[in-house]
């Protein structure tokens, strides 16, 4: 049981995690923080938070378990003003979706006050929509939800980080920073990547064809709706993660275009059946 969980940033992230830790009951009291308490009242008014403050020392002050779902880099600026803040023995973990940023902060403040403790996580979970009107109480039941502790990472706070998830219904790995920013790269930053310059190759190619777009082109550009303020952050946060696979990307680009404009048929079957056998071994 939490005592007082304190969550930074109560959008769609944020506010699934208060609904989800509401629903369960892992804490007696949940706070949501934020600079705008208009954005904060619907959370407020459902039951999701107990109170709201958009001091965030205030809001984050007696907490025991302290979540950021902030924007990635805002999260960074955020963490040396929880820190202070924070209890002593508190647990702060994050949901960004890259890691190496935050945990060289934490471990630089770290270092000046060893009895506050933090630990990365990253659900693989989430909408091309923001914000807390699209939270969801099941969002993170079944997801993956990835902890990247360090080795100088307390192991008892590492453990409680990896048990409020797997309570939430959660599929917990552990990776370590690094490991955890090259695999989203190539997973999640990437396809994003690859469904904008779609989007943007068909108007170049065949705008037209944008009035016909059905189920395919439509599900495979969906995330191309997302955030960009929070997108734009991400990229820069992961991006030499993201410059490598885009490397890789544009090599299996290369090979395809050179099966498609060559003439054995038989080579272009063999690379489809290929994909297609890893493709559906995520099923």
């Amino acid at each position: 049981m939490i005592e007082r969980l304190a969550i930074v940033g109560v959008g769609l992230l944020g506010g699934s995690l208060a609904k989800a830790v509401r629903a369960h009951g892992l804490a007696r009291e949940i706070v949501g923080v934020g600079r705008d308490a208009g954005r904060l009242a619907p959370a407020l008014r459902d039951g999701a938070l107990d109170r709201v403050s958009t001091d965030l020392a205030e809001g984050v002050a007696g907490a025991d378990r302290i979540v950021l779902a902030a924007p990635v880099l805002a999260n960074e600026t955020l963490l040396a003003q929880v820190w202070r803040a924070a209890a002593a023995g508190a647990v702060i973990t994050d949901v960004g979706s890259t890691k190496g940023g935050i945990v060289r902060v934490a471990e630089r403040l770290a270092a000046g006050r060893r009895e506050v403790h933090f630990v990365g996580s990253h659900p693989m979970a989430g909408s091309e929509k923001a914000g807390y009107a699209v939270a969801r109480v099941d969002l993170f039941q079944g997801a993956t939800v990835v902890v990247t502790p360090t080795e100088s990472t307390d192991g008892g706070a590492a453990k409680s980080v990896g048990e409020l998830w797997a309570a939430l219904g959660a599929r917990v790995v552990t990776l370590d920073p690094e490991s955890h920013d090259r695999a989203v790269a190539a997973i999640s930053h990437l396809p994003h990547v690859a469904a904008w310059a779609l989007v943007e190759a068909v108007v170049a190619f065949e705008p037209g064809a944008l009035q016909i777009a059905a189920r395919g082109f439509k599900d495979t550009t969906r995330i191309a709706a997302s955030d960009p303020d929070v997108w734009r952050e991400i990229l820069l946060a992961n991006r030499s993660a993201v410059q490598a696979s885009l490397v890789a990307y544009r090599r299996a680009l290369d090979d395809l275009e050179a099966l498609v404009a060559g003439d054995d048929p038989a080579a272009l079957t063999t690379y489809l059946a290929r994909v297609k056998s890893t493709r559906e071994r995520l099923s």
